[in-house]
């Protein structure tokens, strides 16, 4: 039976990878390192807490010294699922292991997905190229708002993006296009999100609205989370981890528009009584910096994520467990703007700790699923190996 009482803080930093996966150059990734070039390329990076909990003990970083005693267990993750997305990132870390990535449209969804589109929706199409979201707004929103054609677009990432003027698509409308479209896509041009992207304002001064909204396929087998919910164990989601999942597995969610949202909606969770799983993207470091190669905003993104840990670091009370890492690497100094295929940081520790140990290498990020089931007190049959006995209790 499960222990409901325990509490576990699961953080993923989107995009913050460590070094290029052995299987790198598969991907074109060969000597990608997210956080080894922004601190190289900014002069060093200045992260006292991540430094005391072992992050410079992991890899070198340029400003980020090797801890004597590092507070947290420390070491490194190779993903073992193919391709390097968010999704397939996110699963891993829940017990998934996705074997067969997600296609991506560099040059445009083929006719029969449009096709598909314009169907559900009654609309024709527009743009259908891969393009940043803000750019084809500016460049096609006019042409929408005379002809009401739907905007679609895609990136680097595994996504269908369809684009529309509130005024002229009402939500309900677009997430109902949205929804359908989800379902009826064929397995092969099962995207890994079809995403509302509703935009406001007149040509010239367009901006897209807070009211976004990501349709992403299911978890083809039971997840962590799945299991944490059956055992009646709260799992809260803070930014967008819950739509990664189709919703599935989430007892409650807090919806963010920054890291630094997340970062005091988590602190808000630390500091409560309340028991669970809290299950944290922080999106910044993805969409903001590494996308768009913003090598001086990673850092000082890093920067300003270290001045919030130490809160979190502070009210975690012992015996909590807080095991902070990431889904894939988004390299700012690399050619283009895609992800990085990357290992990513493993730093682990309970409430009131005491000296970490090395965690080395671990095989699957599936690792992390096992050691929150174990800490919750349940049995896991997925793939992963705990890592909780090395992740010392402050009392033994």
């Amino acid at each position: 039976m499960a222990d409901r009482d325990r509490r576990a803080f699961l953080i993923v930093l989107d995009g913050v990878g460590i070094g290029a996966a052995p299987d790198a150059g598969e991907y074109g990734d060969a000597g990608a390192n997210t956080l080894a070039h922004v601190a190289g390329m900014s002069g060093g990076v200045e992260l006292p807490v991540l430094a005391r909990l072992g992050l410079g003990n992991i890899a070198s970083l340029t400003g980020v010294r090797p801890a004597r005693n590092p507070q947290a267990s420390h070491g490194l993750m190779r993903e073992l699922g193919a391709g390097k997305d968010s999704i397939t990132g996110h699963w891993e870390l829940c017990g998934v292991i996705n074997d067969t990535p997600f296609p991506t449209y560099p040059d445009g969804f083929p006719g029969d997905v449009v096709a598909l589109v314009e169907r559900i929706s009654g609309r024709d199409v527009i743009g259908n190229e891969a393009a940043s979201g803000t750019e084809i707004m500016q460049r096609l929103g006019a042409e929408h708002l005379r002809t009401g054609a739907l905007i679609i677009y895609t990136s680097a990432d595994s996504v269908l993006q369809i684009l529309a003027h509130e005024r002229v698509v009402p939500l309900a409308e677009l997430y109902r296009i949205c929804e359908r479209i989800r379902r009826q896509l064929p397995r092969e041009h099962r995207v890994g999100r079809v995403i509302a992207r509703p935009f406001a304002g007149e040509q010239g001064g367009f901006e897209r609205t807070a009211n976004r909204r990501d349709f992403a396929v299911e978890p083809p087998d039971q997840t962590l989370l799945d299991q944490l919910m059956r055992e009646r164990v709260r799992v809260h989601g803070i930014g967008k981890v819950d739509t990664l999942f189709a919703g599935r597995g989430f007892t409650s969610r807090t919806r963010t528009k920054s890291n630094t949202d997340g970062i005091i909606a988590t602190l808000e969770r630390i500091r409560s009584t309340v028991p669970g799983l809290v299950f944290t993207n922080l999106l910044d470091f993805d969409t903001r910096w590494g996308h768009r190669n913003d090598v001086a905003g990673f850092a000082k993104g890093l920067e300003d994520f270290d001045k919030g840990l130490k809160y979190w670091v502070e009210a975690l009370r012992p015996g909590d467990l807080m095991i902070l890492t990431a889904d894939h690497g988004n390299d700012p100094t690399f050619p283009g703007t895609d992800h990085t295929r990357e290992l990513v940081p493993l730093l682990a520790w309970h409430g009131g700790g005491i000296r970490g140990r090395d965690l080395g290498l671990r095989h699957g990020f599936a690792d992390v699923a096992a050691t929150v089931a174990a800490h919750f007190g349940l049995e896991w049959n997925g793939p992963g190996e705990s890592f909780l006995s090395d992740v010392p209790y402050p009392w033994g």
